[in-house]
């Protein structure tokens, strides 16, 4: 029995399904690292791999950055967590609010989950009112809330231009279902119309721009613009999710629209491979984190309190703070150079596959469909059960030659990349779609 084999079976008489997370399971083994270093992990049985999915976009300077470990090190030994506030928290917070206008405050917190569930409870505390409004398999994390819509299929998703709610989990409350507007996306005019019938109940739209699960496409300039002017028409505020997004970008994707959110959630890269995150936003809106403020109605205190034992720990505000650092503009723009790299050589590598498959993505993120033409929602990003199976076949075959990729065929790249390793990865998927021919013809 291997190191790895030995594992799994362990895993599985103390962890459900083997993991503590689900992201770990596909139509393939469950693999355990042993270390990390730069772009390149080594799992248990000693096999080094390229590593293209980077703790699913949560490391943009790879594993054990020199930097970041010096500068942890240094605090770890001064101390991990106080009942009291530190320099690290406001040095950070200070230079998160110099990497966007729209971000006068910032709250931190624990993960890209918690930010989205805080920034959605911050807009319901500033409006007075109930409903989110989401697009619809866009994923934002485990809050009940949010999940609603994550994964509807073909047997329940309803019309194009009306999308059911469906919840992800048995279980959900219906109440928590009514209160849950789906919107499809990229569709300025059926989202418009769904935003009216709910006029005065909604506290804010909640939107990733460049939605993972909804294809990895950008949100259009004129989707951005119209919930911005129902939003501030309507009293209700624009959430972006930039958890995964903010990478692509010095100030995240916003910075390429013509429209600044209210909130913004960001999470994973910007805490420099350690548990994060944070909600940032207009000054106004943050005060009802602040129980210095007025609550109004007679009362006093914060109209959102929130707290967490661990939200801005200084050993995370330290790393994120290195990380981010030193992910500045001309790294940005040479990472983001690396992205159009790997999309275009993508790209060719399945023209001479002769595969049904494309790439679509922007900046340092990048998605493979096994799909001959790029999706535009949801529902052409959706994978039929063939399709989810010779996409596990795809990624496992990738990880025989020697890449890791996130489960679903995405990539998020890091600074310890090159021009090398991005060659790597595509001469990795051409042979890998040939593996894979086979499921590929059944498609």
């Amino acid at each position: 029995m291997s190191v790895s084999e030995d594992l799994r079976r362990r895993a599985r008489q103390v962890l459900p399904g083997g993991v503590s997370r689900n992201t770990l399971l596909y139509d393939g083994p469950v693999l355990y690292a042993d270390h990390g270093r730069g772009c390149r992990v080594v799992d248990v049985e000693g096999r080094e791999r390229i590593d293209f999915a980077n703790n699913v976009a949560s490391h943009i300077h790879g594993h054990a950055y020199p930097p970041i470990v010096e500068a942890v090190v240094g605090q770890v030994r001064r101390g991990t967590g106080f009942t009291m506030a530190t320099e690290a928290e406001v040095r950070f917070a200070e230079h998160l609010c110099g990497r966007s206008p729209s971000f006068d405050r910032v709250r931190f917190v624990n993960s890209g989950s918690e930010a989205v569930m805080a920034a959605v409870k911050a807009a319901r505390a500033f409006t007075g009112r109930p409903k989110l409004a989401k697009v619809e398999g866009a994923y934002h994390g485990a809050y009940d809330y949010t999940e609603i819509s994550q994964a509807p299929a073909p047997s329940n998703w309803g019309l194009e231009d009306r999308p059911s709610a469906v919840p992800l989990a048995h279980g959900t409350p219906q109440r928590l279902v009514d209160d849950t507007v789906i919107l499809p996306f990229n569709d300025p005019d059926a989202a418009i119309a769904l935003l009216d019938e709910h006029r005065g109940e909604i506290a804010c739209v909640l939107v990733d721009p460049l939605p993972h699960r909804v294809g990895m496409v950008r949100i259009s300039d004129g989707f951005a613009r119209a919930l911005r002017q129902w939003t501030r028409d309507n009293a209700a505020l624009l959430v972006f999710d930039e958890v995964i997004t903010f990478r692509t970008e010095y100030g995240g994707v916003q910075q390429r629209l013509d429209v600044s959110p209210d909130i913004t959630a960001m999470g994973k890269m910007i805490g420099g491979g350690f548990p994060v995150g944070a909600l940032a936003g207009r000054a106004e809106v943050m005060e009802v984190l602040d129980p210095s403020t007025d609550a109004g109605g007679g009362r006093s205190g914060a109209r959102l309190p929130l707290s967490g034992t661990f939200s801005a720990n200084p050993v995370t505000m330290t790393a994120g703070h290195v990380a981010m650092t030193h992910f500045d503009r001309e790294a940005v723009e040479r990472l983001n150079a690396l992205g159009d790299r790997a999309r275009a050589g993508l790209a060719q590598a399945i023209a001479r596959a002769d595969a049904p498959a494309c790439v679509t993505g922007t900046g340092s993120l990048l998605r493979l469909h096994l799909k001959p033409q790029a999706p535009r929602n949801y529902r052409e990003a959706f994978a039929a059960p063939p399709q989810k199976r010779a996409m596990g076949a795809l990624v496992a075959a990738l990880y025989d030659e020697g890449i890791m990729m996130i489960h679903t065929g995405s990539a998020a790249l890091s600074t310890a990349m090159g021009p090398a390793e991005i060659d790597r990865l595509c001469e990795a998927v051409e042979r890998a779609l040939g593996r894979i021919r086979p499921m590929l013809d059944e498609l």
